[in-house]
């Protein structure tokens, strides 16, 4: 039996990675190999967050297969000369990798894999990182769908909770030229990550266990406690996803397992969950059928759309959690700290951001890139675009999330307010949404009164867009 690589990318597990399985199955050999080259995912070049997550998870994984008597292949460079060369020195005849579906690593991988092919080299690529792959579903007219409902009762119809694949008996080869680590400088020189390592821990095991705390602590009330910030009531799984340390199918199936040892009146209903998954898979769905989206308004009847100038001093105060919105504010030092915010709270920022200050969502989306560490083109797309009332599905523009009223609903003790905003810790409850109300305890706090009227803002905005219309 012959030799073959496996291409790491964003796959960072052993169990359910049909490339891994497939590979293993028919060749005596295995080289896993991880090729950094961030230079070819084009614009959207992995940000400070995701490269932390990065330097973890691979970490993770090379610990994984130094159990299984091997180790992960580190390289540098371009990916096709480093293939090549692997190939040569391992003697290997055959390369595996699992899809990714952003459009720069579809046109490298589509490159790549007509070079290798040329060369009398057999590829295999495998899904792995969805449900179904984006070209296996259409409307009755053969067209990529546009709204969530429509795709979701289609895809649900086709969602199982099939067991996933478990961890294959693996025979690891090594691979002359491997790097250290450390070598791709992935972790910050300057120590500003000590609130991400006290929130996660990234790699396979790091996700089985956010599982496990999902299902025990939060999975009971979820439709209900995932739009309280102050609360563990989301499955905090997105990080885990987007590098692959885990899959839909292996949630999905875990999740039903675990609810079948319990009391059956104690079981949970998991469609709430599974349909956000689905929210998922519709952002990478729609990234594919659509690939200039991370860039270009969805809806082009905004291409027209008048926003404010640029202003550097409003979007570094929005940044740096100094609007003088308490709910805002503590969203965005919640994102700083761990590099996560809660996804109540990451539409109301995004909103105060795109209609209260009527800044491009394009500046969103880059900071969310820079700072996120579930960072994922499609998601991050779509969800700027939603909010922004430009993309596919898009929430109306005349939703302009009222912040105020926002925290006095999900978090009506203040108790996330609080804990993001420690200058207003000792505010009194009737203040503590609205602080500028006194101006004595904006004083005696220096937390800043607001950069902006919310309601002549929102105004504002809808006059943009009536303008837009016209």
């Amino acid at each position: 039996m012959s030799h073959a690589i496996v291409w790491f990318r964003r796959d960072l597990r052993l169990a359910d990675n049909a490339a891994l399985h497939h590979a293993s199955a028919a060749h005596h050999g295995i080289v896993p190999l991880y090729i950094h080259a961030p230079q070819e995912e084009g614009e959207w070049t992995p940000g400070a967050a995701s490269r932390w997550w990065l330097h973890h998870s691979l970490q993770a994984l090379d610990k994984s297969l130094r159990r299984h008597h091997g180790a992960l292949q580190i390289r540098q460079g371009e990916s096709l000369p480093v293939l090549l060369d692997v190939l040569q020195q391992s003697g290997a005849d055959t390369v595996y990798w699992n899809r990714l579906y952003e459009p720069a690593a579809i046109a490298r991988d589509t490159q790549i894999k007509a070079a290798l092919r040329e060369r009398g080299i057999t590829v295999h690529s495998c899904g792995g990182a969805l449900w179904q792959e984006p070209w296996q579903l259409a409307t009755q007219e053969g067209q990529p769908y546009r709204v969530f409902t429509p795709y979701w009762r289609k895809l649900r119809t086709l969602v199982e909770a099939a067991p996933p694949l478990a961890t294959p008996a693996l025979s690891l080869l090594p691979a002359a030229g491997s790097v250290a680590l450390d070598t791709l400088q992935l972790l910050p020189r300057i120590a500003w990550d000590a609130g991400m390592r006290e929130a996660w821990t990234p790699g396979e095991q790091g996700a089985e266990a956010m599982l496990d705390l999902f299902a025990d602590d939060a999975l009971g009330d979820y439709a209900a406690a995932r739009d309280l910030p102050a609360r563990h009531g989301t499955s905090r799984l997105s990080p885990h996803l987007h590098f692959g340390e885990i899959t839909p199918g292996q949630i999905h199936h875990g999740l039903v397992e675990r609810l079948r040892r319990r009391d059956a009146k104690r079981r949970p209903d998991l469609e709430p969950y599974l349909r956000e998954l689905g929210w998922r898979e519709f952002a990478h769905y729609l990234l594919y059928h659509f690939p200039k989206t991370p860039a270009d308004n969805f809806n082009p009847r905004f291409d027209g759309f008048k926003w404010s100038k640029d202003s550097d001093a409003w979007l570094q105060r929005w940044q740096q959690g100094r609007t003088g919105i308490p709910l805002v504010d503590a969203g965005m030092r919640e994102l700083w700290h761990t590099g996560w915010m809660h996804n109540r709270v990451r539409m109301i920022v995004a909103s105060f951001l795109t209609k209260n200050l009527r800044q491009h969502w394009l500046h969103g989306a880059r900071w969310f890139w820079d700072t996120l560490v579930d960072a994922d083109l499609a998601n991050n797309t779509l969800g700027w675009q939603w909010v922004a009332g430009c993309g596919a599905d898009a929430a109306p523009y005349f939703r302009v999330f009222n912040p105020v009223t926002q925290a006095q609903k999900f978090d009506p003790k203040g108790v996330y307010l609080r804990r993001w905003l420690p200058e207003l810790s000792k505010a009194p409850d009737a203040l503590l949404h609205e602080p500028w109300k006194d101006e004595s305890l904006l004083k005696r706090s220096a937390y800043p009164a607001p950069m902006i009227d919310l309601g002549q803002s929102r105004q504002a905005a809808l006059a943009a867009y009536q303008a837009m219309r016209r």
